[in-house]
């Protein structure tokens, strides 16, 4: 039987997290920076990948195709 996907936890602004917060939190330390709070609830990181996701969405389907592919990002 196939697993269930896992769904994030709910930024306050709604909808599903789409990212996951420890691997952008070790990203940014590998860096050698740290990382506030505020970056990692969701809000606005998040709201960035659905904007950029959406364009990638509407430019597939632009040119006759219903698979978003890595040229539409």
């Amino acid at each position: 039987m196939a697993k269930k996907p896992v769904v994030g936890k709910k930024p306050s602004s709604g909808g599903d997290v789409l990212f996951v917060k420890s691997k952008v939190r070790d990203y940014i330390k590998s860096k050698e920076c740290n990382t506030s709070g505020d970056v990692i609830d969701g809000r606005v990181l998040n709201g960035r990948l659905i904007e950029l996701l959406d364009k990638a969405v509407a430019r597939a389907k632009a040119n006759g195709r219903k698979t978003v592919q890595e040229k539409d990002l």
